[in-house]
Formats: structure tokens, sequence, C-alpha cells
């Protein structure tokens, strides 16, 4: 059996309460993880990273909010006039709750906890806390590269730990910090949601979920859906910091925020493939 070591590139497209979007591909295959801003800006935002040539091969919904499904069926529609259908996998419960006019065509139902392939990719949805039928985040395993995307939980998991422990790229949620979301603008009842355990984490929840899951073979972190009213990247960026210190990894873990409005420059990867 052959080895050979071949680059995985992972690219935050966008990232927020205004749409999300994650591209992952080693130039052989590759997935987006959520479609929730205008198709136009997904494969514009790939253009931009040097991404516009780039496979995609699937599309991971994570669940039902407009956020994370909203150009589904237009850029279901824009990728078959590429070439051929391109599946969407999502939960029975997410593709219960999809409103019609952004279902698209080609849907497969997968089950957390319910490893399948992507080509040579090995996807694994796992369950999540948050407040829709049936939520998941995702592990991308290419070769021995595992990469995964968490957003949309209400509070940390120790499986969602367990499955952060080998990965080389973490994109995980770090949606608020609780004085701010406590003294803003937000009416009560949609602060008590986000900050219930089916709602959005924490800066501390996270840096929790972060010290839990941080393993030996993380090189890049990226800091997810923060709220543009409840929080700052400083903060969410310093909460990072003392836990990668902690560890004694804060010089050798790429750490950064991800954007709203613009692509973060492409993540690379060294991933053994046999």
């Amino acid at each position: 059996m052959t080895l050979f070591t071949r680059d995985l590139t992972v690219c935050v497209l966008s990232s927020g309460s205004a749409g999300n979007a994650t591209y992952i591909g080693d130039g052989r295959a590759g997935v987006i993880v959520d479609c929730g801003l205008a198709t136009k800006q997904i494969l514009g935002r790939m253009a931009a990273a040097g991404l516009g040539s780039a496979p995609i091969d699937a599309v991971l919904l994570t669940h039902e909010h407009k956020d994370h499904v909203g150009a589904a069926a237009v850029l279901a529609r824009a990728l078959a006039r590429r070439g051929a259908p391109v599946p969407f996998f999502c939960t029975a419960g997410t593709l219960a709750g999809l409103d019609p006019r952004c279902c698209p065509d080609g849907v497969e139902v997968i089950e957390a906890g319910s490893p399948f392939r992507v080509k040579h990719f090995i996807v694994e949805p796992m369950p999540v806390p948050h407040d829709v039928r049936d939520p998941v985040a995702y592990r991308v395993i290419v070769g021995d590269a595992p990469v995964a995307v968490v957003t949309d939980l209400g509070k940390p998991t120790a499986l969602v730990a367990r499955a952060l422990r080998d990965c080389r790229a973490v994109v995980l949620e770090f949606n608020h910090d609780e004085e701010m979301l406590l003294a803003g603008p937000y009416p009560f009842p949609l602060k008590q949601r986000i900050r219930g355990n089916h709602g959005h984490l924490s800066n501390r929840q996270a840096a929790q979920l972060l010290a839990d899951g941080l393993g030996p073979r993380l090189d890049h972190l990226v800091l997810a859906h923060l709220s543009e009213e409840n929080n700052t990247p400083q903060k969410a960026m310093s909460t990072a910091r003392t836990v990668l210190d902690d560890a004694g990894v804060l010089g050798r873990v790429q750490l950064q925020a991800a954007k709203q409005y613009s692509q973060l420059a492409p993540l690379t990867v060294s991933s053994r493939v046999w």
C-alpha cells in the first residue's frame, strides 16, 4: 500500500448570523458545509480565495436555520449547471424543517453518528444541542487529517470534545460574550434562548469545549459564528488564546476569527493518504 501526502484546504467563506459556509477540499474532491449566504457570494468568495475551479462534490447541511441553508435550492441548480447534480446531505429532522422555498433537489438523508463517504472523504455527522429538530456538526476526514466544523450548539458536550481531539483544523463557535449579551439590546426571551442549553456557545463555554477537546495535532483554530451585537473578535480571541497558552501551544496553533462579509484566506493541512 502506497502512502503519499496531499494538501487539504479549509476555507471559511462566511460565518455569523447573516450566513455560514465553509469549503473543504483537496483538489480531487470537495464539500461545502452549510450554504447560508447567496449562491453568487459562495461561488464568488471561493473564486476570490483561488478556489474557483475547486471541486464541489457535496453540500453538508447542519440544520434548517436560514443562515445555514438559505441558498440550498439556488446553489443546487447552479452546481447542476456546472456538471452533474451535487447531493445535499442532512438529517431527516433538518429535511422536515426546511423551508420548501430553499429545499434543494437531490437531498440524501443521513443520521447523526453514522459516517458516510463523499468520494474518498469520510464524513462523520455528530449530534449537537440546538433548538431545531435534528442538528449536527461535521468531521470531514481525508487520510489521516480530520477537520471539524462545530457551530450552533448551546453547551459543550463530551462527544464533541472527543471528536476534536485528533483534528488538524477546527472551526468552532465562539458566539457571544455573556456580559455583552445580558447588557445588550436583545429582548429578554431572545437572550434566554441564546444562553440556554440549546442556544449558542458563549466565549466561556467555547473555551471549556476547546480545553476539553484540544489535542496534540491541532494546527488551525478558527473562531466562528461571532455575534456582531454580543461579542467582539478581540474578546473571543483573548479567551481562545488563554486556553492555547495554558496548554503550551499558543505559538504553534494558528488562531483567527472568521468573518461575516468576506472569506478568510484558505488554510492548508498536510494529509497522509493511503
